[in-house]
């Protein structure tokens, strides 16, 4: 082999490594990667321009944004009124279909978020019962069809670059119902091993809120039960922190003094009472933010207010944001706010400035669940115009009247011109990490053929392997994918395994198909780790679960779901 196929393995070598000591940075992985390859002459600038710019890419970045429009109308919320019934049972089978059905052409991620909160607060069953039902019944709704998930069209994207052409809307969808049906039983069986976690009813009960007493304020020197803090709608106040000291539980009698942080648990829609009291400051109140302009959130995994407190980062200079409330379920919050330790999955209510909607750091920091994507609901001919040209354009080009990439362009216009999205949103929410991921993990492939690498691989599975062994070929390639997913992210897993399936389906002269739908599957079937997939993170603490209750219920499935794809994949695209 040549100097340059010693570096192109190298820096794959590399790129593995660092994706798995560097878990929450994929896309800054993968962007020294792509820098590393055109530094060192590995890709031509023609091959640079056509990964960034790769049909199969950027028919995924449109779907995203596309999909904004779906987000801000009352389609989904809709659906979710209709899930929970009082039989568990019936539930379970309501939200189960209605979760795959939606996740097989929307965001996952969206559909869960908007199904959080009706299963947190419904009055009939445990939440912990239904949560991790809902994120796996998403994932697997993502296998049906070849918009369902991001992997599935980040295979795709590496497909069309090496075969030219792209996978059928269908193709996933035979082997995604074996799995949709095969783990659905499974889940029925399991979810008796769920645990029963008590939550309380108002979705934001449970929120911790944090107020200061500050000078000239008329509640100094007077007691809790004088000052009326004691009757309070949905707030209840918990603890009053003075001098370090924490007070709790706080008696009606306690005189509150000059400087006091005062702690109230309860429903964070209330929290503008706080506002009728002079001189009681809240973090929005002391960076000069409105209580009335809220927005809840999910910390991300790979956020920089991880392990850190808010009162260490700035957090007003980063986001044009104030936290006024905090909650991490199934773990008490003591203390200020401002020196409460950020956890991954924490929930926070964010008070935001006019500045907010075009921070490019908001999507790489947290979830949104509601606030600033759905303060602007969409009504009327608007929110006709996106579900209709939504289902319509996806409909055209799933039966082949026209080609996706350009009815998403007409869709993205339309949506544009009438208003139904706007460049900044558009701006502030485009999915650049999954961009970087995609267009490295095409270089990266270009630069395997250049070296010669793939060659050498397939001259060496032709030479050394029994053709026999095809079939051990493609267990070790699903084990590998999902181990890869499980540990790192399922693009990620997706983007690295394709080169080295295309590359061992050559070396054995067979269709590389199986190889393809093997590597797309397995990147989606994370349901052991609550890190592996966006939706099991942001059930995890919704749901007060433990790292067991994922091992306990999503080894079964996994196990399941890969058994079926194995099976099934050589049956429905052959090696010969």
């Amino acid at each position: 082999m040549s100097i340059d196929a010693y570096i192109t393995i190298a820096l794959f070598l590399l790129t593995i490594l660092g994706l798995l000591k560097f878990q929450s940075r994929p896309a800054a992985v993968f962007g020294l990667t792509l820098i590393s390859l055109v530094a060192m002459g590995l890709v031509s600038k023609a091959q640079l321009l056509s990964s960034i710019a790769n049909p199969g890419l950027i028919t995924l970045i449109l779907l995203i944004i596309c999909s904004f429009a779906l987000e801000k109308t009352r389609l989904l919320r809709i659906i979710a009124s209709k899930v929970i019934l009082v039989s568990y049972k019936s539930t379970f089978v309501r939200l189960f279909a209605v979760t795959t059905a939606c996740s097989a052409l929307l965001n996952n991620t969206a559909v869960v978020a908007t199904l959080l909160s009706p299963i947190r607060n419904n009055p009939h069953h445990f939440a912990s019962k239904l949560l991790l039902p809902l994120s796996y019944a998403a994932i697997l709704g993502g296998t049906l069809t070849l918009i369902g998930t991001s992997t599935n069209l980040i295979v795709n994207s590496l497909f069309i670059d090496a075969e030219g052409h792209s996978l059928e809307f269908f193709s996933f969808t035979a082997i995604g119902l074996m799995l949709v049906i095969g783990c659905g039983l499974v889940l029925a069986i399991c979810v008796r091993f769920l645990p029963e976690n008590k939550h309380e009813m108002d979705n934001s009960k449970g929120y911790f809120i944090d107020a200061k007493v500050v000078e000239n304020s008329e509640l100094i020197n007077r007691s809790v039960e004088d000052n009326g803090l004691r009757h309070l709608e949905s707030l209840f106040l918990v603890e009053v922190v003075r001098e370090g000291r924490l007070i709790s539980p706080v008696s009606p009698n306690e005189i509150l003094k000059l400087h006091d942080r005062l702690i109230f648990s309860g429903d964070i829609t209330k929290v503008g009472q706080l506002s009728q009291f002079s001189g009681l400051e809240t973090f929005a109140h002391k960076n000069e933010l409105k209580d009335s302009n809220l927005t809840e959130v999910v910390v991300r995994q790979e956020s920089v207010l991880v392990r850190r407190t808010i009162k260490s980062l700035g957090f007003r200079a980063l986001f044009d944001a104030a936290v006024v409330a905090i909650r991490r379920d199934g773990e008490e919050i003591s203390g200020k706010l401002g020196d409460v330790q950020i956890k991954a999955g924490d929930f926070l209510v964010l008070a935001v400035g006019d500045d907010f909607k075009s921070r490019r750091n908001i999507s790489k920091n947290f979830i949104v669940l509601s606030g600033v994507e759905t303060e602007v609901r969409l009504n009327g001919w608007k929110a006709w115009l996106s579900v209709a040209g939504f289902i319509t354009t996806i409909g055209l080009a799933a039966f082949g009247a026209i080609d996706l990439l350009e009815g998403l362009v007409i869709l993205l216009g339309a949506l544009l011109f009438t208003q139904a999205l706007n460049v900044n949103e558009i701006m502030r929410r485009l999915p650049t990490d999954i961009w970087l991921i995609v267009s490295s993990a095409i270089l990266l492939s270009h630069a395997l053929v250049n070296a010669g690498v793939v060659d050498v691989l397939g001259e060496f599975v032709n030479h050394s392997v029994d053709k026999e062994h095809v079939y051990l070929a493609l267990i070790l390639v699903y084990v590998l994918t999902w181990l890869m997913t499980e540990l790192v992210t399922n693009n990620a897993a997706a983007a690295l395994m394709f080169p080295i399936a295309y590359s061992l389906a050559l070396g054995f002269g067979v269709d590389i198909l199986p190889f393809v739908m093997t590597v797309a599957f397995a990147a989606s079937g994370s349901f052991v780790s609550p890190y592996g997939y966006q939706t099991n993170l942001m059930v995890f603490n919704a749901g007060q679960y433990r790292i067991k209750d994922f091992i306990k219920i999503g080894l079964p499935v996994s196990l399941v779901y890969g058994a079926i794809v194995i099976i099934a994949v050589p049956i429905f695209f052959p090696f010969y």
